[in-house]
């Protein structure tokens, strides 16, 4: 009975470390915060804790869909110097940040149900590629997605740019092809870039593209979020 129990202990503690291995590095939590009522608006978040300092942070961006831009007071984001208990993922952070963009959330009417349709899925531990490929089996409009990237150096020394082309075949026959992101800016700190997921907005016009930053150092991975986001017609 001893020996099983043991044996129990030593098996968890094991999990234990290899998720902690797995785990590893600053890797933020997407968060969908919803669509104004004409979907022109999308509002998403990202939270965690800081690696270095072990600091809770979330960030709340809000964007303009047709024009792939931020509002103007469409970002807003805050590190908190608070201990961290043991299970914690930083949650806390984007409810203490919630009500300073509670304006900006008012006067577009953003609607935290009002989410859209998620129609593509990076699944954790599948590979990502360069071009994906899937089917809104809502509306049956197919999609195509490349995403052309460059890197620059290694590390959190590192930089790189990426843009998407998007061709759309819609269930009417109407082909839609449209490139988006900043090929020639490169931004600090990251190593690449890939497609996480792909939102359909409530009006079937709008799509929002979940982007990954990366950085792979030595103590890990580091993982934030942006989005491009584009109209269909």
């Amino acid at each position: 009975m001893v020996n099983d129990v043991k044996r129990t202990i030593s098996i968890v503690l094991l999990m234990f470390l290899s998720l902690s291995v797995t785990y590893a590095g600053d890797v933020a939590h997407f968060i969908n915060l919803g669509f104004s009522p004409d979907s022109r608006v999308f509002m998403f978040a990202q939270h965690g804790i800081t690696q270095e300092e072990s600091n809770p942070f979330a960030e709340i961006y809000t964007v303009d869909v047709p024009r792939n831009r931020f509002i103007s007071t469409g970002v807003a984001s805050r590190e908190y110097d608070v201990p961290i208990s043991p299970g914690q993922d930083g949650s806390g952070a984007l409810y203490s940040l919630l009500p300073e963009v509670r304006p900006t959330i008012e006067e577009y009417e953003v609607d935290h149900l009002y989410q859209g349709r998620l129609i593509y899925l990076l699944v954790n531990g599948q590979e990502p590629r360069p071009r994906i490929e899937f089917r809104d089996f809502e509306t049956n409009d197919s999609f195509t997605i490349t995403m052309t990237q460059n890197a620059r150096g290694n590390g959190p020394e590192g930089s790189a740019a990426f843009h998407l082309d998007v061709t759309a075949q819609l269930s009417d026959g109407t082909e839609i092809a449209q490139r988006v992101g900043r090929p020639d800016y490169y931004r600090d700190g990251v190593n690449r870039y890939q497609i996480r997921q792909v939102v359909a907005g409530p009006d079937g016009d709008s799509l929002i593209i979940v982007v990954e930053r990366i950085t792979d150092s030595a103590s890990g991975r580091h993982i934030r979020y942006m989005v491009e986001t584009l109209t269909l017609r």
